[in-house]
């Protein structure tokens, strides 16, 4: 079976099974501040484990894309070194919510692994928790395992745990005997560090809650979680020796060899570079795709380190140009069957790829330069330990994570100086924190959630309804009635406001009852999609129970739903003029404006802005209905609908079509049709980060303000000028250039008014010692004048010391000009750093020309006059 196959057997064995097959969560984990990336299959159903949220299934099963490389999860450093770590991966699991236990579970991944995927009954091992009896009799009753190959280990192997506290239970591991070729000796076992006992997986019976104290009860309903490795099970099945020798793993260190001309078992030093490669290659594919971007913070911060460590492992194969876009490509062909969307966003990943490559490369070979000059002399004095102080600058002028360095020295018996790094990094801590923010569920919404009440959203065919209060919160508490002047948050069973979400903000209105009124300033939606009206009361009292109407703002709602509708067509816009690698990176829709985020390598010129506004009001003018579908996700992804993969996405979703120029996965609210957003105009356009550019527009009644408010500043500047609007270009253009003649013409003069002064100087050259020396004040306003002046002096006198001073801007200013005959006894630099100190400033320069400044302009005749003596004493 091809790893593509192995995948699906399992999905469809369990669906089989009537669990419900989830579609794997982003690389981003939705509201969870514990996490950097998701690292396990059950990242997405923690709350409902937690019995924070409450599902419509009570069994699942996935196939979760994992990344471990950052915070408390970080394999990193060892991939490409063991036969099995990974920086990403996947992990398939099965999952029951209080459903089936402990037998069910066996039995599945039993029944799986054996009829399903073949694997021989005699060679597979169990391993279970200390005093779990159940599990064993499981084992050896009801599945057949005999009690030899049932093995009993200790809280560290087989106990499972959510944290310090909540849900944990012990678990059961299945493995496999890959035979004594894969061991270690003759005394090889199961729990051994070595290949031949291999744990493919991992039964996680959750049926404690453990508090503070340590104590742990039984859990009202006992839920299942198990996870086991894609790549391991494949490996086994493909009876691959290790990870990187299956079909999902090798064609990208095939694609290596064919880029570089090296071949795997030619030397150590080869295969590592060739794993780290591959590895390295599928972890940036699905993590850009997901929308992290490289950067020096956070997520983006990690997917960098990624790409470095990768980069540099292919200098070891001899890869000097690009590479890694080309070996990600094969991810992409490999990965397909699975995750089309990889494939269908090529041409953005491998931008992102190259455009960083590009980057680092400038830098990579002088930050390795360094490092191998400073290994050498560390050799040459038999040192071990590399500086801190090397170490840092390598991070922050050559951009090198510490994992570069740590694998350069890896194989020398070398260690870090860190405790010296830390302290230099110290400064840099404030920029360098993780900036990901996650929204939590307050205590007040827990029992609603874990109930499974969810208020209805009706807001897409009404902006009216009644309803009945279901939860009335006050700073933080839930409360049971609240008066005038109290600010709360409201509950209800149906609601017509939007919650904010997917860049849209979130309604405005009233909800009013009998003698009772509240403005509603904000409406929000917590993770489990819970919408939470927010404002003030401002008549009566209204307390929990009440019958209320509530009442959506039609004319904001209406702005906001114009606005959102023109991101979509702006979206298929800029992908139609500037290429199919425009990707959305995050948006802004308001009732006053939008904003809208996307991926592209340049800023984008003024007329291809205009192109761009042009087009969007073009199809705005057609007049297109806005068709709305509701269906199943998995359906919507085939049918080619836009999605962003770092959204959160149920199982059933709305995909927006408009004509056949956009079709997106949208829960926003929309226009009916494209007319009505009447019309669109691009107020800026900027960076805001590395590959991703800004625009911000408007649309409708605020674009025509806009465009008004631009017209009459053109008037205005019309009648200043006094000629018509559509001459204002060619009068300013005309002033300036006026401006121009005039400007040269007064450099002209003040040149000639120099050359002037500079010919009736005698009176005013002093002689010391032999050496002509004038200290002078002029009228310049700018250095460049003063050089000028200089310049012209100096000539005067062929041979001697020119110190020139003048004021402008409440600033003083110096220049000293020594003849080249006389630059062997006097140094221009250090005559005006000792005139300058006299007017309050410092400068510097060559032996030749120095320039200085000062705040204390009113000693400028003091410092001229100390410059004869400061000559005297040299």
């Amino acid at each position: 079976m091809t790893g593509n196959e192995i995948r699906q057997k399992f999905l469809d064995y369990f669906q089989k099974h009537h669990h419900q097959i989830v579609r794997s969560s982003s690389l981003i984990p939705q509201d969870d501040p514990t996490l950097l990336f998701t690292n396990a299959g059950m990242v997405q159903f923690k709350r409902t484990f937690l019995g924070e949220e409450k599902r419509r299934y009570v069994r699942a099963a996935t196939s979760q894309k994992c990344v471990r490389a950052g915070g408390k999860h970080n394999d990193l450093e060892n991939v490409g070194y063991t036969a099995r770590h990974h920086t990403f991966f996947e992990m398939l699991g099965n999952f029951s919510f209080g459903d089936y236990f402990k037998e069910k579970a066996i039995e599945f991944a039993w029944d799986l692994l054996t009829n399903g995927y073949g694997l021989p009954e005699d060679k597979l091992w169990v391993s279970i928790y200390l005093d779990d009896d159940e599990a064993f009799d499981l084992w050896r009753t009801v599945v057949g395992v005999p009690e030899d190959r049932i093995v009993r280990f200790g809280e560290k192997d087989n106990f499972w745990a959510m944290g310090d506290t909540g849900p944990c239970g012990p678990c059961s591991e299945i493995h496999i005997d890959r035979g004594a070729e894969f061991g270690c000796g003759p005394d090889c076992s199961l729990g051994c560090e070595c290949d031949r006992y291999l744990e493919i997986w991992n039964l996680v019976f959750m049926q404690f809650n453990r508090d503070q104290s340590g104590n742990m009860t039984p859990l009202p309903k006992p839920s299942i979680d198990t996870g086991m490795g894609l790549e391991r099970i494949v490996s086994v099945i493909q009876n691959a020796a290790t990870n990187y020798d299956i079909d999902l793993i090798m064609p990208i260190m095939r694609k290596a060899e064919g880029l570089s001309g090296r071949r795997l078992g030619e030397s150590a030093e080869t295969d590592v570079a060739m794993k780290v490669i591959a590895d390295h290659s599928r972890a940036m594919a699905f993590l850009i795709g997901d929308g992290v971007l490289p950067s020096n913070e956070g997520r983006g911060y990690v997917l960098r380190r990624i790409m470095r460590r990768a980069i540099r492992y292919g200098r070891n194969l001899h890869l000097m140009r690009p590479f890694l876009h080309e070996t990600a490509k094969v991810v992409f062909d490999i990965m397909k069957p699975a995750y089309p969307e990889l494939a269908k966003a090529e041409a953005f990943i491998t931008n992102v790829i190259r455009n960083e490559e590009i980057r680092f490369s400038e830098t990579l070979d002088k930050g390795l330069a360094l490092l191998n000059d400073t290994l050498a002399e560390m050799t040459e004095k038999k040192q071990t330990e590399v500086p801190g102080n090397v170490i840092f600058k390598l991070y922050d002028t050559f951009g090198f994570p510490v994992d570069i360095v740590r694998d350069v020295v890896r194989d020398r018996n070398m260690t870090l100086d860190m405790a010296t790094f830390d302290r230099q990094m110290a400064e840099q801590r404030e920029k360098s924190r993780s900036v990901v923010s996650f929204s939590q569920i307050s205590d007040a919404y827990k029992k609603l959630s874990a109930d499974g009440i969810i208020p209805e959203f009706i807001g897409y065919e009404t902006t009216l309804c009644d309803s009945t209060i279901l939860l009335l919160v006050k700073d933080g508490k839930a409360i049971e009635s609240a008066g005038e002047s109290d600010t709360v948050e409201v509950v209800v069973k149906k609601t017509p406001f939007y919650g904010a979400s997917g860049g849209q903000v979130g309604d405005i209105g009233k909800i009013t009852g009998t003698a009772f009124e509240m403005t509603v300033t904000d409406t929000t939606k917590d993770p489990t999609g819970m919408i939470i009206h927010k404002g003030k009361v401002v008549k009566g009292n209204i307390h929990v129970g009440d019958t209320v109407s509530l009442s959506v703002d039609k004319a904001a709602r209406q702005a906001t739903a114009c606005n959102h509708t023109a991101t979509h067509i702006l979206h298929a816009v800029l992908r139609e003029i500037l290429g199919d690698h425009v990707k959305q990176a995050g948006s802004l829709v308001a009732p006053d404006r939008l904003r809208f985020d996307f991926t592209h390598f340049s800023q984008v010129d003024p007329e291809t802005l205009d192109r761009i506004e042009a087009r969007v009001n073009d199809y705005i003018r057609r007049n297109a209905t806005v068709n709305i579908v509701e269906m199943a996700a998995e359906e919507a992804f085939k049918t080619g609908a836009m999605a962003l993969f770092e959204e959160k996405y149920g199982d059933r979703v709305r995909v927006i079509s408009l004509d056949a120029f956009s079709k997106e996965l949208c829960g926003g609210t929309h226009t009916r049709l494209t007319g009505d957003i009447g019309c669109f105009k691009i107020i800026s356009e900027s960076s805001i980060a590395s590959g991703v550019r800004r625009i911000e527009a408007v649309s409708g009644r605020t674009a025509v303000a806009v465009v008004q408010k631009m017209a009459a500043a053109l008037r205005d500047a019309a009648a200043l000028l006094k000629d018509k609007p559509d001459a204002v270009v060619q009068r300013i253009e005309k002033t300036l250039a006026e401006n121009r003649a005039l400007e040269r013409e007064v450099e002209q003069l003040k040149s000639k008014m120099a050359t002037m002064s500079a010919a009736g100087i005698d009176d005013e050259i002093r002689e010391i010692k032999g050496v002509k020396v004038l200290a002078k004040r002029v009228a310049a306003d700018n250095p460049a004048a003063l050089r000028d002046a200089a310049d012209k002096f100096k000539d005067k006198l062929q041979s001697g010391i020119v110190v020139l001073g003048g004021a402008a801007n409440d600033k003083a200013m110096l220049i000293v000009v020594v003849t080249k005959d006389l630059t062997g006894r006097f140094h221009a630099g250090n005559i005006v750093k000792e005139t300058a100190a006299v007017v309050g400033g410092g400068g510097g320069g060559r032996p030749d020309m120095a320039q200085a400044g000062g705040t204390r302009p009113e000693k400028l005749d003091e410092a001229l006059e100390s410059v004869y003596g400061i000559i005297e004493r040299t």
